[in-house]
């Protein structure tokens, strides 16, 4: 049986992921659907992915197999109140939001469901994403392969124990914007000292993009690939020495940290 996949919430994370899984051809477009309380954000996805749109919640529910929670968490007491009724034994209902947890989104419920529960992040967006992936005990191993697979389509997915889950909020679904911040402020380093700022913007996401990269392919430990970089006595360390000096580090620690206890409070 073709599996059918739906998404209640239709804003830029579920967009990336209908992306993913349609250019991917893992799901074909007749097999998706979407609702969205916003009749002009259902057209564009229609328009841009030629997938199935309604506004109808309910009906989500009653077509799909798995189906994708993507509201925002302060809606998702309604919504899961207003759907619950139509969710089948046999429906998986996928979280996209940090603070709930498997035990509370069960006693929404108010019954037994397969539910699994994600946190990607915007880089998704560009298929670069990085969503770590938890499932209650209803939940097969195949089924839960299976989101997975979904989710590789828009970058990298992994599954870790729940109790990770606000950590990773830290240190990847709110950290594409320290990078930002750190790429924006390379490039103000640049144009200090005399480069045009598209140019230095270029030179500093390809640098970070390049990092990152080297990171992940070489499996080499980020301490070992910075001292590749640091020859004795030259420019790198001299800009090393500042940064430690300057605190980045504990300052970096310290967000991550701040960052985990708010989404421990949601």
């Amino acid at each position: 049986m073709q599996v059918k996949i739906g998404f209640i919430g239709a804003g830029n994370m579920s967009q990336a992921i209908i992306k993913g899984i349609v250019s991917s051809g893992i799901i074909g477009k007749g097999d998706v659907f979407a609702s969205d309380k916003f009749k002009s954000i259902l057209e564009k996805v229609k328009k841009s992915y030629g997938i199935n749109i309604t506004e109808k919640n309910k009906e989500i529910v009653e077509k799909c197999d798995i189906v994708f929670l993507a509201v925002k968490p302060q809606f998702y007491k309604e919504v899961i109140e207003e759907i619950s009724p139509f969710v089948k034994e046999t429906t998986t209902i996928v979280t996209i939001a940090p603070g709930q947890t498997l035990e509370n989104l069960e006693a929404t419920f108010g019954k037994e469901v397969k539910i699994i529960r994600t946190m990607p992040n915007t880089p998704a967006m560009v298929c670069e994403g990085m969503t770590a992936v938890c499932a209650n005990e209803k939940v097969t191993k195949e089924e839960l392969d299976y989101v997975c697979n979904l989710l590789n389509s828009i970058g990298k997915a992994q599954v870790v124990a729940e109790y990770m889950m606000d950590a990773v909020v830290g240190v990847s679904g709110s950290s594409p914007a320290y990078v930002y911040m750190f790429i924006e402020a390379l490039a103000d380093g640049a144009v200090m000292e005399g480069m045009p700022r598209d140019m230095a913007y270029k030179f500093a996401a390809q640098a970070v993009l390049g990092s990152a990269k080297m990171v992940l392919e070489t499996g080499m430990h980020p301490g070992a690939l910075k001292d590749m970089v640091c020859s004795p006595g030259g420019t790198t360390i001299e800009a090393v020495s500042i940064l430690e000096e300057r605190g980045m580090r504990s300052s970096v620690i310290e967000a991550i940290r701040g960052c985990v206890a708010k989404a421990r409070k949601m």
